[in-house]
């Protein structure tokens, strides 16, 4: 079995049984780390993955925003879980009837993964939409910043729209958006001129 950071600072005995669920929810606030528990948890085999994702996906408000940070967690720790996921991602980001907590987690592990060709069109749609639009949160914009950034390394025709946008929006934008779009500036730049 592989190790990872986080099972190893929480190591869970194979005669331990969580109920995720209950876990992300006896708290009366949530914990960073009662998440990286619950992550840590979910790390151990692709069942108790599924039991998190069915958190991620519940239409229970809090539930799901609870779960959104410990999936967030256990892609990173394991993400070759969440592969199988990565529509269940994609199609998080449009609806309008969740916690900003799953539009933000979604978006930060697409980021970090390899989007499959056939969903390329769909999130980088979206994610032109969210980085245009001031009403989404800040850290869904700049982490959609970087998922567009990533693409335009496989389709070089975005890299003038994203620049563009990027640069019509600084002035008005907050220092987050304004330091990752900075960095995407330069390399857009730097492309242009190797």
């Amino acid at each position: 079995m592989l190790r990872h950071a986080l099972v190893e600072h929480l190591i869970f005995p194979a005669s331990v049984k969580m109920n995720i669920r209950n876990a992300l929810m006896n708290d009366p606030m949530q914990s960073k780390r009662r998440a990286m528990e619950v992550a840590a948890y979910a790390c151990l085999d692709s069942a108790h993955f599924q039991q998190l994702i069915n958190c991620f996906l519940s239409n229970d408000y809090r539930l799901a925003q609870r779960a959104a940070l410990s999936v967030s967690i256990a892609a990173r720790q394991r993400p070759d879980m969440i592969v199988p996921h990565i529509n269940t991602l994609v199609d998080m980001l449009p609806r309008t009837d969740v916690h900003d907590a799953v539009i933000r987690n979604s978006v930060r592990i697409l980021q970090e993964i390899e989007i499959p060709a056939e969903l390329h069109g769909k999130v980088m749609d979206i994610c032109f939409a969210f980085i245009q639009n001031r009403e989404i949160p800040v850290a869904i914009r700049v982490f959609s910043l970087t998922i567009l950034d990533n693409f335009s390394k496989i389709y070089p025709e975005i890299r003038n729209e994203l620049g563009i946008i990027i640069e019509e929006a600084m002035e008005f934008e907050k220092p987050a958006f304004r330091a990752r779009g900075k960095k995407i500036l330069a390399r857009i730049k730097n492309q242009k001129h190797s």
